[in-house]
């Protein structure tokens, strides 16, 4: 197969690579180049490096001249003649003099490398197309694309490794790197104790909320950046020294060692034009920190690297006879050595997933370029192919008959992300999610009304990243203790020894500071002002060891160490050795949770605490399927295309319910029911009852226990109080929401709904046998029904006392007026108790 072949974006201009280390002004020629042509169009690693861009190029050209075009936003102006895009958002069906495309030597990325190829060797300017990258490119520049001029850039400053620094003795103007969000706050958070505050930089941020923690640190108001290797891309920022956290990176398939060329390009971001820089690592504590090696330094101070010797690649000319085709096209292999298949990225992880079911498999034509499209939706949120291709299911549903997304669903998701209540830990994965709504309101032909919910998204985004700033700030930035924090290095507080005794006081020297209750350190109440701070500065310094330790032994525990917590409030909260872990939050759905852990767990290292986390995860997920299991499996059915609609309806509202629901309220699905649908609800364990539709497995104490939790959880209101065990009655002043623990109110009481079933279907089948007696005499009196109860409970399912018998009216379509009672008549202060 051909390796490539031009696009639209074609001509017989001028090609030129541009290589060289970072701080060579590429990116600057680029711009300086394409604003000298009538239009021109570059393609971007990162979103925000986009719209950093984007916004130098309005102040040249003003507005209505440059687009700016990412898979969240779409700044498209009519008069627009100069684009700004992240690579895979390039619109590459357009024509344009200059075309250029930004840190082409990311074709070796294993996510996204394919996308960096296809645009070098097939998106061209009409006049003019720049490759810019790194010197590493260059053999592969000459044999893919001959006709480019290869032209080197040397960097305007010199980069210098300055070795290990300590935190507390880092110099101001610094940037510290590291490879996860956990170990980005907690380093955070000790320069603000250290140092007094810190700017924090993570891809993951909007770019309102970056661009903001970024003024805050070229203002000079922090001397300090925390960031992830998202800064390596080029976002450019006043920084002299570069410290690494680690040398290791988790790449979406394993933990390694960061490549020389990526430790280069994040060292790099050290020193700005004429300045020099220098780079080294973050020496925390005791513990064995990162090391460059001597090949790696010489390699980095000099730049120089081992040349690439393939890139990868992925077939554009794709089959959409059927979606076999399709997999079959986007695996194809090039006849070049030098290009190398793409390993499995996410959207064709998703579409094989999909594929596994057959009707899906045979989608033809349109229907398969449609699947692809949906496909496409960046997995935001990281939760990896398996839930992700929920969500696209979910989206190809709606487009793949050519139709729309819902606007209930849609508006119903954006207003559950619309909250900028909660941690910085929440607010970051409403941002999160709130992309994918965003990415969706810019398919024109995803949704009815694209410009409405395209505006709708813009805003709650705005709102989002407005509060994660405030939320970043306020918890990594305190400019009144720093001149405490300071005087504590001064004074020699790591020189204190800090001791941990069994009981969790926490000594320095001779005398106790506080008390160690899991993971939560107090300070002695009685400690004067100005030594509390000193001795709870060197506590926590110290106390790192003796808590990984904690979580090292929570994590290799069984079972039993955990506990659920469901306070009478709204709170649900998961223990370990009876100490505050975590807490549980809304999730995807009733039996998928979030897990937000206790902010104390932030002391612990990142290792640990992620560790920590997954353990509970596993913890919460692994009860959850042994008592909720039923409802889990009513939730899978609801979207399974074996069922009919009518039991995906039943099984969709009950599911959302929490697996128990009134009858009257499932009366149009119970309606359209078959006799196979009814089958297949019970091999569901769905129990359609008289009054109620549920699942007995739910009524157990332990999965009530849970389903009231998790409902607490969704709805936000107060943990209702739980009936005793194998209680059938509760008293009429029990909790008024007995609904939530499947109990259904009769006369004053509070009758469980399965003994109420009980009752009701007894009554139909005598009715049905032709008997009289319709009430299971034994069961109302081993349950202590009262009249008024029973009254109240047979006039629910069609029965109203007649004389000293029943008169059945469920099946009339005008009833009559029942008889009057006889004054003295067992039921007849009951029943008028039940007229308005």
């Amino acid at each position: 197969m051909a390796p490539h072949r031009l696009m639209a974006i074609h001509g017989d201009g001028s090609v030129r690579a541009i290589l060289g280390p970072t701080n060579t002004g590429k990116t600057h020629l680029a711009i300086e180049r394409m604003c000298a042509h009538s239009s021109g169009v570059m393609g971007f690693p990162l979103r925000l490096l986009a719209r950093e861009v984007y916004d130098r190029v309005v102040k040249l050209k003003g507005e209505a001249s440059v687009a700016l075009l990412t898979g969240e936003e779409r700044i498209v102006p009519p008069t627009a003649r100069y684009w700004l895009s992240t690579v895979e958002s390039m619109p590459v069906e357009q024509d344009f003099a200059f075309c250029a495309i930004d840190e082409a030597q990311l074709g070796t990325d294993p996510e996204r490398g394919h996308v960096f190829t296809d645009r070098m060797l097939r998106a061209r300017g009409r006049e003019e197309t720049l490759i810019l990258g790194s010197d590493t490119l260059r053999p592969l520049i000459r044999k893919l694309v001959p006709e480019a001029e290869v032209i080197s850039r040397p960097r305007f400053s010199t980069l210098r490794y300055a070795g290990a620094v300590k935190l507390s003795r880092l110099p101001p103007r610094s940037a510290v790197v590291a490879f996860s969000a956990e170990q980005v706050y907690a380093l955070a958070e000790m320069l603000r104790r250290f140092k007094g505050g810190a700017a924090v930089v993570m891809g993951a941020l909007s770019p309102a909320t970056r661009n903001a923690q970024v003024a805050m640190f070229q203002r000079g108001e922090v001397d300090y950046l925390v960031a992830t290797d998202a800064i390596g891309m080029g976002l450019n920022m006043d920084v002299t020294h570069v410290a690494f956290a680690g040398l290791e990176k988790f790449d979406g398939r394993r933990q390694r060692r960061l490549l020389i060329t990526e430790m280069a390009q994040i060292a790099g971001r050290a020193g700005r034009h004429q300045r020099d820089g220098s780079f080294g690592t973050l020496g925390l504590g005791g513990e064995e920190g990162a090391h460059f090696t001597d090949e790696e330094i010489g390699a980095i101070e000099e730049h120089r690297f081992r040349p690439l010797d393939h890139l990868y690649w992925r077939n554009p000319e794709l089959d959409f006879t059927d979606v076999r085709a399709l997999i079959a096209s986007l695996e194809a292999r090039s006849d070049d050595p030098l290009l190398r298949p793409a390993p499995l990225s996410i959207d064709l992880a998703v579409l094989k997933l999909i594929a596994e079911d057959p009707a899906v498999a045979a989608r033809r034509g349109r229907q398969a370029r449609q699947l692809w499209a949906a496909c496409g939706l960046p997995d935001f949120r990281k939760v990896g192919p398996m839930h992700h291709a929920r969500m696209v299911r979910r989206v190809y549903s709606y487009i793949g008959e050519g139709g729309h997304i819902s606007q209930d669903w849609f508006a119903a998701e954006v207003a559950r992300l619309d909250n900028v209540q909660g941690d910085i830990e929440a607010l970051a994965d409403r941002l999160a999610g709130v992309r994918s709504w965003a990415y969706i309101a810019h398919r024109a032909d995803w949704l009815a009304d694209p410009a409405k919910w395209a505006e709708r998204t813009h805003a709650v985004e705005g709102r989002l990243s407005d509060a994660l700033h405030s939320a970043l700030t306020q918890r990594f930035v305190d400019r009144r203790t720093a001149v405490l924090v300071r005087d504590i290095g001064a004074r020699g507080a790591d020189a204190l020894p800090v001791t941990v005794a069994a009981d969790g006081e926490v000594s320095v020297g001779p005398e106790p500071i506080g008390h160690l209750a899991g993971f939560d350190f107090t300070v002695d109440p009685t400690a004067r002002l100005a030594d509390k701070r000193l001795l709870l500065a060197a506590a926590e310094r110290r106390l790192g060891e003796e808590l990984d330790r904690r979580a090292r032994d929570l994590t290799a525990g069984d079972d039993t160490k955990f506990a659920l917590l469901a306070t009478s409030g709204s709170d649900v909260a998961v223990t370990g050795d009876g100490h505050l872990l975590a807490r549980l939050a809304p999730g995807r759905s009733l039996t998928e949770p979030a897990l937000r852990t206790a902010r104390a767990l932030d002391r612990l290292s990142a290792p640990v605490r992620s560790a920590l986390r997954a353990r509970l995860e596993q913890w919460v997920e692994a009860q959850v399927g042994r008592h909720l299991g039923d409802l889990q499996r009513l939730a899978r059915a609801s979207s399974d295309p074996k069922h009919s609609p009518a039991v995906r309806a039943l099984t969709a509202m009950l599911a959302d319910a929490g697996g128990v629901t009134p009858r009257k309220v499932l009366a149009a699905p119970i309606g359209q029911l078959a006799k196979d649908d009814r089958a297949a609800l019970y091999k569901l364990r769905v129990r359609l009852g008289a009054l109620d539709v549920f699942l007995p497995s739910l009524l157990k104490p332990e999965a009530q226990r849970w389903r009231a939790a998790l409902i607490t959880v969704r709805t936000g209101d107060a943990m209702p109080a739980l009936a005793p065990p194998g209680a059938a009655t509760l008293p009429a002043e029990a909790d008024p929401r007995g609904a939530v623990l499947a109990y259904r109110r009769v006369g004053t009481g509070w009758l469980r709904i399965d003994l109420a079933d009980r009752l009701a279907a007894h009554a139909h089948k005598v009715r049905a046998a032709g008997g009289e007696d319709i009430v299971d005499r034994q069961l109302v009196t081993s349950l202590g029904l009262d009249e008024t109860a029973l009254v109240r409970l047979l006039a629910e399912v069609g029965f109203t006392p007649k004389g000293e018998s029943w008169s059945w009216r469920g099946q009339r379509r005008r009833p009559e007026r029942p008889a009057p009672l006889k004054p003295g008549n067992a039921f007849a202060a009951a029943f008028a108790s039940l007229k308005p």
